[in-house]
């Protein structure tokens, strides 16, 4: 029986948050560190060293599976936020808002790169097909996150300048990540031989986006009204969304006759959302709001839900395949 282990990086989430607590003077406007720029540096590096890990030869190749394709960016970007859009109407005062709309930026992110393949590979799934479908949704992420923010942060009351925003996107992820794909055929083989380091410093940054977020967060008592109770809610609400959203896309991927493979790739892909895109776009969208540390919390606590659950199951399909 295969052992599960707790994830090394959420454990590292819960010590920056922890540090962010007790040191948040360190994350505020008045800081001499300039965590803002080294993030924003960091976060163009990030999306630069992802195009050089595109092969184009291979995203050509992955569009032949077109259904298993559409099924997996459907349930990424329409079935989850159609889920939380569901739940607006109970909406009742502007803290379940703040916290609805956290749900929602959830919804509208893209799907993880790596632990969505490893996970496909996991359960013997269609590993090429992951591939393809975690690195294309990180790039359509880039249009569709912001249009659907773009419909209710100006309901937020934050200032929302598409213009602004889109002109970010453009210097901090598109950019590098076009120039990471041109130097993709000089530079490929650098970035696969130093993978494990460029992951370390991937979510390095992300650690330190969070960090910033909390800190400042804290230093506005954001949280003085989160208890814990609040907080199992938070989780209990984001174990539900992930759960609703992994059965339906199944239940839709055997009504597609789609094979075992591909049914796995579907769940796998479709139901997974991205911290490092979740930490990049809430820093370009939602700027240094005083309540970004509300906005992050759901991902967090999904981020370790989906870890948790696609790793039990990844477990057991891999054990009934042996």
């Amino acid at each position: 029986m295969q052992n599960i282990k707790i994830d090394k990086f959420v454990l590292s989430i819960i010590g920056i948050i922890i540090i962010a607590y007790f040191l948040p003077e360190w994350g505020t406007s008045e800081s001499k560190i300039p965590i803002d720029t080294i993030s924003a540096v960091g976060i163009s590096l990030i999306f630069f060293f992802y195009g050089l890990k595109l092969s184009p030869e291979k995203l050509k190749a992955g569009l032949k599976n077109w259904k298993l394709h559409v099924l997996v960016q459907a349930s990424t970007f329409f079935i989850f936020p159609i889920l939380v859009l569901a739940c607006r109407p109970l909406i009742q005062d502007e803290a379940q808002e703040t916290i609805w709309l956290a749900f929602f930026f959830l919804a509208a992110l893209p799907s993880t790169v790596s632990s969505s393949v490893v996970m496909v590979s996991m359960a013997k799934g269609n590993v090429p097909a992951a591939i393809f479908n975690a690195s294309i949704s990180g790039i359509i992420g880039i249009a569709i996150t912001p249009l659907w923010m773009g419909l209710f942060v100006n309901d937020a009351q934050t200032d929302f300048d598409f213009t602004a925003i889109y002109i970010k996107l453009i210097v901090q992820i598109i950019l590098p990540v076009v120039l990471g794909l041109l130097l993709q055929r000089y530079l490929g083989g650098f970035v696969q031989k130093h993978s494990s380091k460029l992951t370390l410093f991937d979510k390095s940054i992300i650690l330190l986006i969070i960090y910033k977020s909390f800190a400042e967060s804290f230093t506005e008592n954001i949280f003085s009204s989160v208890s814990v109770v609040d907080l199992f809610w938070l989780f209990a609400g984001v174990v539900v969304l992930f759960l609703v959203a992994f059965n339906l896309t199944g239940f839709m991927a055997k009504k597609m006759n789609f094979t075992k493979e591909d049914q796995i790739t579907a769940q796998f892909c479709g139901t997974k959302k991205s911290l490092v895109h979740g930490t990049v776009f809430s820093k370009i969208i939602f700027g240094n709001m005083a309540t970004i540390g509300i906005i992050l919390l759901p991902l967090m606590l999904f981020h370790a839900a989906q870890i948790l659950i696609i790793s039990m199951v990844a477990a057991r399909l891999a054990r009934k395949t042996d």
